[in-house]
């Protein structure tokens, strides 16, 4: 008898304290079953609880009301274009695409990772507005949009201010102090560097937000890690955006049948400033290859480079696609290309095999080549000998474990809020932070 009586007293309690919002119906749920002894298995979000700090907007969102200040007088096209569409950008619609094309296809810039990725985990299922039974916490921050504005032309006082109020105000907070905030998270646009300037000198490169002490303990989802063990590598955003597994596995079965007359494929510039620039090497092996090479010249006039149905055409067109370091190791294009079907070669271990672990194959031969940029620069190995080595079952296996990387590597379109892609790129790094996080506690204990 009094069993049931409490029974319907905790049930009284449920349902005049539960959150009208959908994100805490879970984490209210899991309060009652675990009172009245039912098993934890039904709650299917159990270790998988976000919670989102509710930041000051001039952290993120007036950012984007104030996009103008994001362009730069020598961009191509205003950084306002791109903010459109939850940060995809303009949806690419053209007479010579198929319908696949039109549908799922964006005008995507890179630095707009931060907004693609604060829209998902406004959609993430696991959502809770009680910290306490959070698994981790989203500092959803626009760190490289906000350095942007500062980047060039100002003071280091000013590149810093931004971060060091961030991190005042996060300190306020109680969710900080249950793990001192490593159980905290953001996302960053920009490479880890970019964040870890050393000194105050103006000329320096970059703010100091990561050298910060309390900004040691969050963990950074970044598009190019380093050495420290706080930052992780996440896929650069491409321009596929596919809102079902469906339109991931037509593409990937397009990407299959490609006719691919060309051995191998460049698309970038050539760093005239840097000294002896691997990239200087790869444009003349290219160019001196009869035809077995196609380059797309990123210094050209018309900016293809920037233009995503010609990227694809040229990549999938393409058995292998080089990509070499440009101003940092690791290149958007490399996402491209796989995303093409088409096998990127490496000329160093920094660009893709010691970065993307969440992601990437353990295994590099598996889907890529490496070839030494110094072995490369003292004419010790020419490309297209090294390539044409590889045998044609080689090459349908390492093409085939390229293609079943696609859907590890892509943002899926969640707005409709109708059937999604799984297991994207997004769905992986909150699988890593929230396994991160666990062994930070776990260590902590």
């Amino acid at each position: 008898m009094f069993s049931i009586v409490l029974l319907v007293f905790l049930c009284h309690l449920f349902f005049f304290s539960i959150d009208a919002r959908p994100s805490s119906h879970h984490h209210s749920m899991k309060k009652i079953h675990s009172l009245v002894g039912e098993s934890s298995s039904q709650d299917s979000c159990l270790g998988r609880y976000i919670y989102i700090h509710d930041l000051p907007m001039r952290f993120n969102q007036d950012l984007l009301t104030n996009c103008q200040v994001l362009t730069r007088s020598i961009d191509k096209t205003s950084m306002c274009e791109y903010v459109q569409n939850s940060g995809f950008g303009p949806q690419i619609i053209s007479s010579e695409a198929s319908d696949l094309w039109n549908s799922n296809w964006f005008w995507t810039n890179q630095f707009m990772l931060e907004v693609i990725f604060h829209d998902r985990m406004k959609k993430y299922e696991c959502l809770t507005n009680d910290s306490l039974v959070a698994s981790a916490i989203f500092v959803p921050y626009y760190a490289g949009l906000d350095l942007r504005r500062y980047l060039w032309g100002f003071n280091t006082s000013m590149r810093d201010s931004s971060g060091l109020d961030l991190i005042n105000w996060l300190k306020q907070k109680p969710q900080w102090k249950t793990m001192w905030g490593k159980d905290h998270f953001l996302v960053s646009s920009r490479i880890a560097r970019d964040f870890r300037r050393k000194s105050n000198r103006k000329s320096d490169w970059g703010s100091n937000f990561r050298f910060l002490p309390e900004s040691k303990n969050l963990s950074m989802l970044t598009i190019e890690s380093g050495p420290w063990k706080n930052d992780i590598a996440v896929p650069y955003p491409t321009s596929f955006h596919p809102s079902s597994d469906d339109q991931v596995l037509q593409w990937q079965n397009l990407m299959r049948t490609q006719n691919r007359p060309y051995l191998f494929s460049f698309a970038g510039a050539s760093r005239t400033r840097q000294k002896n620039s691997t990239r200087k090497e790869i444009i003349r092996h290219c160019q001196s290859s009869n035809k077995l090479c196609k380059l797309l010249d990123c210094n050209s006039v018309g900016h293809e480079c920037d233009d995503p149905l010609k990227l694809m055409n040229l990549f999938r067109s393409s058995i292998f696609c080089l990509q070499p370091p440009g101003d940092s190791l690791t290149r958007r294009s490399t996402f491209d290309s796989i995303l093409a079907g088409c096998i990127p070669v490496f000329f160093h271990p920094g660009s893709a095999y010691t970065q993307y672990l969440w992601y990437l194959p353990k295994n590099y031969s598996n889907y890529s080549v490496f070839i030494s940029a110094n072995d490369l620069k003292l004419g010790k190995v020419r490309i297209e000998e090294k390539l044409v080595t590889v045998s044609k079952d080689e090459v349908a296996s390492m093409r085939e474990e390229v293609i079943r990387l696609i859907p590890r590597i892509i943002y899926g379109d969640r707005r409709s809020g109708l059937e999604s892609v799984e297991d994207d790129a997004f769905d992986l790094a909150i699988e890593g932070v929230l396994k991160r996080v666990d062994r930070l506690r776990g260590s902590d204990l």
